[in-house]
C-alpha cells in the first residue's frame, strides 16, 4: 500500500479564445485579481482549427495562453473553471459568448484541461467539472493522445506549453532549496 501524500503544486495555464484582443485585455485585471501575477503571455495566435465557435463567437478567432507565478493545488481546478465560466457569462452579449476561457495546469508529466463536458477519457472532479489529460510529457516535449484537440497537436502550441513547463520546473527547483 502506498503512503498518502499531498499532490505537488502545479502551474495554472489559461487558454483564451476571442475575436477581439481588447476583450482579453479587459479580462486580464480579473485574472490577476483572482490568480496572481501573470508570468507568461503567448503571442496572439490565429485560430482556424474548427468552426465550432463560429456561430457563437464570430470569425476570425485568436488564442492566447497565459500562466501565473503562483502555483496552485490541483484540487483548485474546478473552482477556477467555475470562475472562468462566470467571466464568459458576464462578457456575453445576446446569450452568446464573446470569449472562451479554458483553464488547466501543467505539472512534470502532463497538461490537464478542465471542461464541463463528460466523455470516456475525462475524470469527474466535482462541481460539474471534469478533467482530461490533453498532452503528456515524454523525454523533451509534450506528446499527443488520441483525443488531443487539433490545435493542441500543433508544434506551435506544444512549444508554448513546453516553455511554460520549463518555467514550472525552474520554480519547483527554486522551492526545493
Amino acid at each position: 500500500m502506498g503512503a498518502l501524500k499531498k499532490p505537488e503544486r502545479v502551474k495554472l495555464v489559461i487558454g483564451i479564445l476571442a475575436k477581439d484582443k481588447k476583450l482579453f485585455d479587459s479580462t486580464e485585471e480579473f485574472f490577476v485579481k483572482e490568480f496572481g501575477q501573470i508570468d507568461y503571455r503567448s503571442p496572439w495566435l490565429f485560430f482556424n482549427y474548427t468552426d465550432y465557435y463560429k456561430n457563437e463567437m464570430g470569425h476570425p478567432l485568436n488564442r492566447m495562453f497565459i500562466s501565473f507565478e503562483k502555483l496552485i493545488s490541483p484540487q483548485d481546478l474546478p473552482k477556477i473553471k467555475l470562475k472562468t465560466n462566470l467571466i464568459e457569462k458576464r462578457t456575453s452579449q445576446n446569450k452568446k459568448r464573446r470569449i472562451n476561457i479554458d483553464p488547466g495546469y501543467i505539472n512534470d508529466s502532463k497538461f490537464i484541461l478542465a471542461t464541463t463536458k463528460d466523455y470516456f477519457h475525462r475524470i469527474y472532479l466535482g462541481r460539474d467539472v471534469y478533467a482530461e489529460v490533453t498532452l503528456y510529457w515524454k523525454k523533451h516535449g509534450f506528446q499527443c493522445l488520441d483525443w488531443t484537440y487539433p490545435d493542441y497537436r500543433t508544434k506551435e502550441y506544444r512549444e508554448i506549453l513546453n516553455k511554460i513547463r520549463q518555467a514550472y520546473a525552474k520554480e519547483r527547483r527554486g522551492h526545493e532549496r
